[in-house]
C-alpha cells in the first residue's frame, strides 16, 4: 500500500513516496525529525550588515538621551587611619570613627627659678678676685656681712685712692655686677670728714643690696650710720640711700678708722669732681 509521509520543514512540506517501501520509509522518518531543527534554524539566519549594526546602536544611544555613568563599585575597605601628628607633636585620630588619642605628651620641666642674689661662693670668689686668692681674715668678713645683712643682688669690684689728714677725697673706678641686669662700669668719688688716720690706696669690695634699678645707684650715699671696723686687716662701712644699702670693704696701704661723715657720689662716667 503506497504511503505518502509529509514533514514540514518552514513551510516546505517534504514528501516520501511509498514507492522507497515501507522499510525505507520506516528508517528516513526519524532521520528526518532529527533534520528538520536544524534545518529551521539555518532558514532563520539572516545576513547582517557589521557597518549598519554599529551606526544602530550609535543611533539608539543618541535617541536614548541618557549620559554615561561609570559602574559603580563596591567600596573597598578603608584601610586603617594613621594617627597624624600637628604642629605639637601630640598624635591625633585622622580616620573620624570617633576615637581619641589616650596618650599625652610628657609634661614638660619648667625650668628652675632664677636666683635674685649672690650667694657666699659668688661673693667670697668675687672678694678673692680683688684681693687675692685666700686673703687672711676675707672669708670671715664676707660671711659675718651676710649672716647680719643677707645675700646682696649686687656687688662692686675696683681700685681706689685718696688720702686725709682732716678732709679727705676718694676717688675709685669698677665694675657692678647686678644679678638681674648684669655688668656695668662705674665711678665714685667723694669726700671723707672724720679722724681718718693714714693715706689709703688700694683695691675695694662693695656690698649692694636691695639695688632694684641700677640707676639708683648713681647718687649720693651718705656714710654717718656707723663706725668704721676693722675685720681681719679689712675695714668695713656702711652707706644708704632709701633703701639701698652699701657695704664697701677695703684694704690696702692705710686705714681709714673713725666716724665718717661724708658721701660717696656715683657717676657713670668718670669725674674728678667729688662735689
Amino acid at each position: 500500500m503506497p504511503v505518502t509521509m509529509q514533514i514540514a520543514a518552514r513551510g516546505a512540506p517534504v514528501r516520501l513516496s511509498s514507492k522507497l517501501g515501507g522499510a525505507a520509509a520506516a528508517l528516513l522518518v526519524p532521520l528526518l525529525v532529527l533534520v528538520a531543527p536544524m534545518t529551521s534554524a539555518v532558514a532563520q539566519v539572516t545576513t547582517v550588515d557589521p557597518d549598519a549594526a554599529i551606526d544602530a546602536d550609535i543611533n539608539s544611544g543618541n535617541n536614548a538621551g541618557t549620559s554615561y555613568q561609570p559602574p559603580v563599585s563596591s567600596p573597598a575597605q578603608t584601610a586603617q587611619a594613621q594617627p597624624a601628628y600637628p604642629g605639637n607633636g601630640t598624635p591625633v585620630d585622622s580616620s573620624g570613627n570617633g576615637s581619641t588619642w589616650n596618650g599625652s605628651p610628657a609634661p614638660m620641666q619648667a625650668p628652675p627659678a632664677q636666683s635674685t642674689t649672690y650667694h657666699e661662693d659668688d661673693l667670697i670668689g668675687a672678694a678673692e678676685g680683688v684681693f687675692g686668692k685666700g686673703a687672711k681674715g676675707l672669708a670671715g668678713v664676707i660671711e659675718d656681712l651676710l649672716k647680719k645683712q643677707g645675700e646682696p643682688n649686687g656687688y662692686i669690684v675696683g681700685r681706689e685712692g685718696g688720702g686725709a689728714i682732716a678732709v679727705g677725697l676718694r676717688y675709685g673706678s669698677g665694675t657692678l655686677y647686678h644679678k638681674i641686669e648684669g655688668e656695668q662700669p662705674v665711678y665714685w668719688t667723694g669726700p671723707s670728714i672724720g679722724f681718718d688716720a693714714g693715706a689709703n690706696a688700694g683695691n675695694a669690695f662693695v656690698l649692694v643690696y636691695n639695688l632694684n634699678d641700677t640707676e639708683d645707684l648713681y647718687h649720693r650715699f651718705g656714710a654717718g650710720e656707723g663706725q668704721a671696723y676693722l675685720v681681719g686687716g679689712f675695714t668695713v662701712s656702711y652707706l644708704r640711700r632709701g633703701d639701698v644699702v652699701l657695704i664697701p670693704v677695703r684694704a690696702g696701704a692705710g686705714l681709714r678708722l673713725g666716724a665718717n661723715i661724708g658721701y660717696m657720689k656715683f657717676t657713670h662716667k668718670q669725674s674728678w669732681m667729688p662735689f
